[in-house]
């Protein structure tokens, strides 16, 4: 089982269920990815998943594809006053 950087499981990521996935079985990886600003962050940040990095959630990951409010509860952080 691959997990792409932003930690949805590969083989359930949209683009991937679409086929429309630059990096086809591959999966995202942290690298310059001109298809995926999460990709791209995590490779500058030096993280291989953007759950790894201090900064999550971010505004890289309100536009997904993972719900913001999910990635809240993952990190713990209670940005809205919950």
């Amino acid at each position: 089982m691959k997990i792409g950087v932003c930690g949805i499981v590969c083989e359930k990521c949209p683009k991937m269920v679409k086929g429309t996935c630059p990096n086809k079985e591959t999966g995202c990886l942290p690298k310059d990815n001109p298809y995926c600003k999460i990709a791209s962050c995590a490779y500058h940040r030096g993280v291989k998943l953007c759950f790894e990095c201090p900064a999550f959630p971010c505004e890289t990951t309100k536009a997904g594809p993972i719900n913001y409010g999910y990635c809240q509860y993952l990190s713990g952080k209670d940005i809205n006053g919950l």
